[in-house]
C-alpha cells in the first residue's frame, strides 16, 4: 500500500477531444486504486435489519420495554383476552460474551405468555410478513414451557380468517431452552401476511427468540440483495460502522444468531432509527467475510475503541488472521473456517473527537488509546494497514494525532456529507419548476464541495509533513438515508465517482467508501423485491472502469468525463450535469474503431424523489475524423470502443 504515491505509468496512443475545449488525453495511462470503489456498510439501521438480512421478524429477541398496559414487546400483538403478557429479564435466552461498562439492561429479555383460561386461544402475533406462494421459509422457536402443550405456528391473512400454512409443535417441560426448527410453505402470496404463535392449554409459555427467513439465503442474507450488491461492484466494504462501531461487540458474534443479545443505541435512535433503537446482530464476522468474498470486496473492519480493550481488538485480529492453533483462530476453525481470513485493513474507531461518539475527544487522548490498540493488534499481524480516526480536516488533530501515529498508521479517515440540507442548511423543494432546478443544481454542485473537502484534507496533512494516505471512507449527501432517492442524487454520485477516478492518485487517496449501499442509498429493499436506485445505477455503470488504466483528463473541473483502458477497450463515461441543456462530446477516430462496441445512455425526464434512470442505446454519429454523441440534460452515458491494434 505504500506504493500508492508511485503509480506506474504506461503509454496508449490515443487522444480524445470533447466540445467546450475539454481534452481527454490518454497518451499516458496510470493505475488507480480499486478501493475508490468502496462502500460503507453500517451494520445497523436499514442496511442489515430490513435490508441485507433475510430475517423477516421484527424485534425477534424481545428487546426494550413492553407496550403500555399490555406486556407485549414492541412490534408484536397479544392473542387472547384472559392472558397475562410479561417481559422477564431474568429468563432471557440472549446474552453477551463480554459486558463492559456499555451494558444496558433492556438489551436482554424474554416474552412470557400465561394463558389463564383453559381452552381459550392465547399467543403472540406479528403483521407485515411479505410471503410468496410456493416459497419455503425456515423458522425457529426457542421456548420454555411449564406443562406439555401444542404450539401452533401459522401464516395467515391479516385478520386470521385464511390460513396459508401451519405447523404444530409438541412442547414438553425441560430444564433448558428448547429450539424447534421447521419449514412453512404458504399457499398464497400476501405482502401483509400475519404470523401467529398460539396454544390453548392453561399454561405458561416463555419465548426466548423467534426466527423466520426464506430457506434460500446466503449466510442469513437475502440472495436478491446480495446479487445487486455484487452488481454495483464494491471492491472494499467498511463494517460494522460508522457510528455503530461504538455500539458493536464483536465477541457476541461467536454466539449463534438467536442467542446474540440486541445492542441498544447510545444515541437513542441515532444509529438504529429503523429498528426501535436496537440492533439484533443478524450477521457476524464470518458472515461479513463471506459476503465480501461473494461480491469481490476486501473487508475493512472498525474496532470499538471506546469500550473494547486492546486485548479484545487483538483477539479480533487473531480470530480473522490467526492460524487454527491460536486461541481465537481455533474458534474460527470451530465455526467452519480453518483458513485465515487475512483481514489487513482495520480502522481505529470512527469519528473520534466528535461529541456524538463515546471515548476520548482530544487528539492526545485519542492517540494514547489508539496506540495501545495498535500495539496489541500489530503483535498478532505485523503488516496490518491501520486507519486513524478524527474530526478531519483539522490541523490540531493532524499535528497532535496523525503525525504522532505515522510510524504505525498508514491512513487517515475523512468523512464528508454535503448538499442543500447539510448540517442544518436548507431543504429540498420539488413542487415548482423553479424550486426543482434550484434543488437539483445544489445537489449536483455538492460534488465539487466533496472534491474540495478532500483537497483541504490533503493540504492539512501536507502542512504538517504527515505522509499518510487519505481514506475518504464516508461520503454522500446529508441525510439521504431518511428520504427517497432520485436522479438528482444519481448525477451527484456519478460526478463524485469521476472525481475519485481522476484525482485520487494526486491526492494520495486510495480508499473511498460510499455511505451506504444497502437499504438506503444504492439499493432499495422491500418485502419481496429490491432494486437499484439512481445512485446504484451509476455505480453499476462505473463498474466498467474497474481494473482499467486511468486516462488523463484535462479541463475537467466540471467532473464530466472519465476514461480508462482495459483489454484493448477504451471505456468513457460522460455526465451532462446541466439541468436543462444538452451537451455534445466528440471523440477522434484515430487509433480507435469507427463504431463503439457498446454505447448506453442513462436518462430521465424526472429528477425529483422516486425517479430513476432509463437505460437506452446512446445515439452515436460518425464523421470523417470524429465520433460524436449528444447527451440530454441531467443524464450520463457509457461508451466502450475497441482500440485498433
Amino acid at each position: 500500500m505504500n506504493s500508492f504515491r508511485k503509480m506506474a505509468v504506461g503509454v496508449c496512443c490515443l487522444s480524445l477531444l470533447a466540445v467546450q475545449a475539454q481534452v481527454i488525453d490518454i497518451h499516458t495511462t496510470e493505475k488507480f486504486s480499486p478501493y475508490v470503489f468502496g462502500h460503507n456498510l453500517e451494520h445497523t439501521r436499514s442496511a442489515v435489519n430490513g435490508g441485507l438480512s433475510a430475517q423477516m421478524l421484527k424485534n425477534r429477541k424481545f428487546a426494550g420495554q413492553p407496550q403500555a398496559n399490555q406486556g407485549v414487546c414492541l412490534r408484536w400483538f397479544g392473542i387472547g383476552e384472559k392472558v397475562l403478557f410479561m417481559k422477564d429479564n431474568r429468563l432471557a435466552y440472549t446474552k453477551h460474551i463480554c459486558l463492559p461498562n456499555m451494558y444496558r439492561e433492556n438489551e436482554r429479555s424474554a416474552q412470557v405468555i400465561e394463558n389463564l383460561k383453559e381452552g381459550q386461544t392465547a399467543g403472540l402475533g406479528q403483521h407485515g410478513m411479505a410471503v410468496e406462494k410456493g416459497k419455503t421459509y425456515e423458522l425457529r422457536t426457542v421456548t420454555r414451557v411449564s406443562t406439555p402443550m401444542d404450539l401452533t405456528v401459522s401464516l395467515t391473512n391479516y385478520s386470521g380468517t385464511e390460513v396459508y400454512a401451519s405447523r404444530t409443535l409438541s412442547l414438553v417441560p425441560d430444564t433448558d431452552w428448547v429450539t424447534s426448527k421447521f419449514d412453512l410453505t404458504p399457499a398464497a402470496t400476501d405482502d401483509e401476511a400475519t404470523i401467529r404463535y398460539t396454544f390453548t392449554e392453561k399454561a405458561e409459555l416463555v419465548i426466548g427468540a423467534l426466527s423466520m427467513m426464506p430457506k434460500e439465503n446466503f449466510h442469513g442474507m437475502r440472495t436478491d440483495v446480495v446479487a445487486l450488491l455484487k452488481k454495483i461492484g464494491p471492491r472494499l466494504i467498511r463494517w460494522p460502522g460508522g457510528n455503530f462501531a461504538g455500539e458493536y461487540r464483536w465477541k457476541d458474534g461467536l454466539l449463534p444468531s438467536d442467542q446474540r443479545a440486541p445492542l441498544q443505541s447510545y444515541r437513542e435512535i441515532e444509529t438504529q432509527p429503523h429498528s426501535d433503537g436496537y440492533d439484533y446482530h443478524e450477521i457476524n464476522t464470518d458472515d461479513f467475510i463471506a459476503l465480501c468474498r461473494e461480491v469481490g470486496a476486501e473487508p475493512l473492519l472498525t474496532i470499538n475503541l471506546a469500550w473494547q480493550s486492546p486485548e479484545e481488538s487483538a483477539q479480533w485480529v487473531e480470530y480473522c488472521n490467526g492460524s487454527a492453533d491460536t486461541e481465537y483462530g481455533k474458534k474460527r476453525a470451530e465455526h467452519g473456517h480453518k483458513e485465515s481470513y487475512n483481514v489487513h485493513f482495520w480502522s481505529l474507531g470512527n469519528e473520534m473527537g466528535y461529541g456524538h461518539m463515546e471515548g476520548p475527544n482530544t487528539p492526545e487522548r485519542y492517540t494514547e488509546y489508539a496506540q495501545r490498540h495498535t500495539d496489541a493488534m500489530l503483535k498478532v499481524t505485523p503488516d496490518l494497514e491501520l486507519f486513524a480516526s478524527g474530526p478531519y480536516p483539522n490541523a490540531n488533530w493532524a499535528t497532535k494525532s496523525a503525525a504522532a501515529m505515522v510510524d504505525k498508521v498508514k491512513f487517515t479517515s475523512l468523512h464528508g456529507y454535503f448538499g442543500p440540507t447539510s448540517y442544518g442548511g436548507g431543504s429540498l423543494h420539488f413542487t415548482t419548476p423553479e424550486e426543482t432546478k434550484r434543488t437539483y443544481d445544489a445537489i449536483v454542485a455538492s460534488a465539487l464541495t466533496t472534491k474540495n473537502h478532500a483537497r483541504r484534507m490533503r493540504q492539512t496533512l501536507d502542512a504538517t509533513g504527515t505522509k499518510l494516505h487519505i481514506s475518504y471512507d464516508e461520503w454522500n449527501q446529508w441525510f439521504t438515508w431518511y428520504r427517497p432517492s432520485c436522479v438528482s442524487e444519481g448525477i451527484y454520485t456519478a460526478r463524485v465517482l469521476h472525481f475519485l477516478l481522476n484525482e485520487s492518485n494526486a491526492l494520495d487517496m486510495p480508499v473511498a467508501c460510499y455511505f451506504q449501499p444497502v437499504g438506503e442509498g444504492a439499493i432499495i429493499v422491500k418485502g419481496r423485491s429490491c432494486r437499484l436506485t439512481a445512485n446504484g445505477q451509476m455505480f453499476a455503470m462505473m463498474k466498467a472502469h474497474q481494473d482499467g488504466r486511468l486516462c488523463r483528463v484535462t479541463d475537467n473541473d466540471d467532473l464530466s468525463t472519465a476514461a480508462t483502458v482495459k483489454d484493448g477497450v477504451l471505456t468513457v463515461t460522460l455526465i451532462n450535469a446541466d439541468f436543462d441543456k444538452e451537451r455534445t462530446f466528440s471523440f477522434p477516430l484515430k487509433g480507435i474503431a469507427k463504431q463503439p462496441m457498446e454505447a448506453v445512455l442513462y436518462s430521465s425526464d424526472d429528477v425529483s424523489p422516486h425517479s430513476y434512470f432509463t437505460e437506452s442505446p446512446l445515439s452515436v454519429t460518425t464523421g470523417k475524423k470524429t465520433l460524436t454523441a449528444t447527451l440530454p440534460p441531467h443524464s450520463a452515458a457509457m461508451v466502450r470502443i475497441p482500440i485498433k491494434r
